[in-house]
């Protein structure tokens, strides 16, 4: 399906949650495939393109996932442009090499809820739109546009008066931390955290504190999307 995504530059939507958001927003759903009973719920929410009533036999066999839904959309891949930092005006996101779909996926979701617009992630990041991101996004791809540039000249080229916060283990803690309305919130690598040659290009580093009520806890870290979700949080609250 890589090959597929890189040489036609469609991606694969599944769910109703998803493909009615795809439907309602910007991307372009070239071609839709239905059971009868959903098209007939949602028959006023289809426009185009023309749906193509299938079975749920027929769902099996080009669906991705073990339990198939109902609906199945094929959509165009977006082009954005890159984005003009000297025009930013509120809070974007740049992801350094985030390698699991579910967490790209659901930091997709996290920024659409936090009104964050952009993601910037770095090049060897996973594919915003393999199907396993765009399912976990659950339809927020239709709203956050997801970039990919490599980041170590998009923070050296940065305006000076847009801060970096960057998520590290020795950081400020969170709570402590001025936030402005508009700036850069980088993520690092589920494994490594953010690489070496980014750590210099970081205003203030930021950590969410242990708040630990029992001798028993020992996690090391953080999943990358939850404490982005948390993040994304202590900046909008």
């Amino acid at each position: 399906m890589g090959k597929f995504r890189k040489q036609h530059g469609l991606f694969v939507a599944e769910g109703s949650t998803n493909v009615l958001d795809f439907l309602a927003g910007d991307i372009k759903v070239v071609h839709l495939f239905a059971t009868a009973s959903w098209l007939k719920k949602h028959s006023k929410k289809v426009i185009k393109p023309v749906p193509a009533e299938i079975d749920e036999k027929e769902m099996k066999k080009i669906s991705f996932l073990k339990n198939p839904s109902e609906v199945l959309a094929i959509c165009k891949i977006p082009e954005y442009e890159p984005i003009d930092l000297t025009t930013l005006s509120e809070l974007s996101l740049k992801l350094d090499d985030i390698h699991d779909p579910g967490n790209l996926g659901t930091i997709i979701r996290t920024a659409d809820w936090f009104g964050i617009n952009d993601i910037i992630c770095s090049p060897d990041s996973t594919d915003a739109f393999n199907p396993k991101v765009v399912q976990a996004s659950m339809g927020s791809l239709a709203r956050v546009r997801v970039h990919y540039q490599h980041l170590e000249n998009v923070l050296n080229n940065k305006p000076d008066y847009l801060k970096v916060f960057g998520a590290v283990m020795d950081g400020d803690p969170i709570d402590d931390v001025a936030k402005p309305q508009k700036g850069i919130i980088l993520i690092g690598n589920e494994a490594r955290g953010i690489s070496g040659e980014l750590l210099p290009l970081i205003d203030q580093k930021i950590t969410i504190p242990f708040i630990r009520h029992s001798q028993k806890s020992a996690a090391e870290s953080l999943n990358a999307s939850i404490a982005t979700a948390i993040i994304c949080y202590a900046f909008r609250k």
